[in-house]
C-alpha cells in the first residue's frame, strides 16, 4: 500500500491544519499492524473515517477486517459506513461496545481523551482476553497526555472528573493552568498533571500494573503510543519496529516546536479578532476624527513636535482595506 492509493489528505476535516487526524501516523501505523500480523483491526473513535479509509484500503488485499466505533459518527463517516468496503460500523460509545464485541488482533484507541475512559476501555479489553491484543493509542503527548478531556463531561462519574476549564479561557504549551487566548478546549481539565489525569497517565497506571506489558511512545502529532504483551509471538520483532522512535528525543523537540508554533499562531490570531472591534468603532468614531484633525493642526503649527499621529488611513491599512 502506499499513501496515494488511499487520496492521503490528513487535513480533510481538519480547518484549523493542527494535525488533529491519526491518519498521519499512517505509515507507522501499517507498520506496526503488519508487524504484528493483525487480520482484524477496531478502531473506536472514528469521527469523521479519515483513518477508517486509510485503514480499509491497507485491509483490502490482506483480507483484514475493520471496524470502527463512534456513537456519534460524522456523515462522511457514516457513508463509508453504508459503503461496500468491508467496514463495520458500530454506533456505541467505547466502553458500550467493548464490552460485547468480539475482540481483534489490534484496538486503535482515540475516543474520549480522558484517565477514565481510557482505563476503562484498557480495563474490559484486559478483562476479556488471556493475552492484550495490540492497542495502539493517540495523544499520549501534549494537550491529553497529562489533561482530560471529555466529550460529554456528565459521561464520567464525579469522582474521576477534573474541574473544567473556566468559560472563553484555553490552554498553552508549558502553562499547566488556562489562559486568555489560549488553545480552545472548553471540556479540558483547568489544570494538567496530577493522579487520574490524562491519557498517557491512565495508560501507565494500567501497564505498571502488569508485569508483562511494554508501552512505547513515539512524540509526533500529539503522540503515538503503542502497548502490547511481551509475549506475544511478535514482541521481539514488534520491539526493534519501534526501539528507534519511543520518546526519541529530536521527534520530542520537534513536536514541541510544533504545538508552540500552533499555540502561538492561535494566540495571534485571537489577539487579532480582540482588535479587529476595537479599530472598527475608532474608524466610526466622530471624536477619534477630530482628535485626528486637532492634531494635524497642532504638528502643522509645531505644537507637540514628534508627537506621533495615528490616522484613521492607518487604522484601515492595519485591516487589510
Amino acid at each position: 500500500m502506499t499513501l496515494s492509493d488511499t487520496d492521503f489528505d490528513p487535513y480533510v476535516h481538519d480547518p484549523t491544519r493542527w494535525a488533529t487526524s491519526m491518519r498521519n501516523h499512517s505509515e507507522l501505523m501499517t507498520s506496526v499492524l503488519e508487524t504484528a500480523g493483525a487480520q482484524s483491526v477496531v478502531e473506536v473513535g472514528a469521527f469523521a473515517g479519515d483513518l477508517t479509509r486509510l485503514l480499509a484500503a491497507w485491509a483490502a488485499p490482506r483480507g483484514a477486517i475493520i471496524s470502527a466505533v463512534d456513537p456519534s459518527p460524522q456523515p462522511a463517516l457514516a457513508q463509508l459506513g453504508d459503503e461496500d468496503n468491508g467496514v463495520e460500523l458500530v454506533r456505541e460509545t467505547s466502553l458500550e461496545a467493548l464490552a460485547h464485541i468480539e475482540l481483534p488482533d489490534a484496538i486503535i484507541l482515540d475516543g474520549d481523551h480522558n484517565y477514565y475512559t481510557v482505563s476503562e476501555e484498557l480495563r474490559l479489553i484486559g478483562e476479556r482476553s488471556e493475552t492484550l491484543p495490540l492497542v495502539i493509542f493517540h495523544d499520549v503527548c501534549w494537550p491529553h497526555a497529562r489533561r482530560d478531556d471529555y466529550f460529554d463531561p456528565e459521561q464520567i462519574p464525579v469522582e474521576y472528573r477534573q474541574p473544567l476549564m473556566p468559560a472563553g479561557e484555553g490552554i498553552m504549551p508549558g502553562d499547566e493552568g488556562s489562559s486568555v487566548g489560549g488553545l480552545p478546549y472548553p471540556k479540558s481539565a483547568a489544570h494538567e498533571g496530577g493522579p487520574r489525569n490524562g491519557v498517557r497517565t491512565a495508560v501507565e497506571d494500567y501497564v505498571d500494573a502488569h508485569d508483562d506489558l511494554r508501552f512505547v511512545v513515539v512524540p509526533v502529532f500529539f503522540g503515538f503510543g503503542v502497548v502490547w504483551s511481551t509475549n506475544a509471538p511478535y514482541a521481539d520483532e514488534l520491539a526493534s519496529l519501534l526501539e528507534f522512535w519511543d520518546r526519541n528525543p529530536v521527534l520530542e523537540r520537534l513536536e514541541a516546536n510544533r504545538v508552540f508554533q500552533i499555540a502561538q499562531a492561535w494566540q495571534l490570531k485571537e489577539l487579532q479578532a480582540r482588535q479587529v472591534p476595537v479599530l472598527e468603532r475608532l474608524l466610526q468614531s466622530s471624536a477619534f476624527g477630530l482628535a485626528e484633525k486637532l492634531s494635524r493642526v497642532r504638528e502643522k503649527a509645531g505644537i507637540g513636535k514628534g508627537a506621533t499621529v495615528v490616522s484613521k488611513d492607518e487604522i484601515r491599512r492595519a485591516l487589510g482595506r
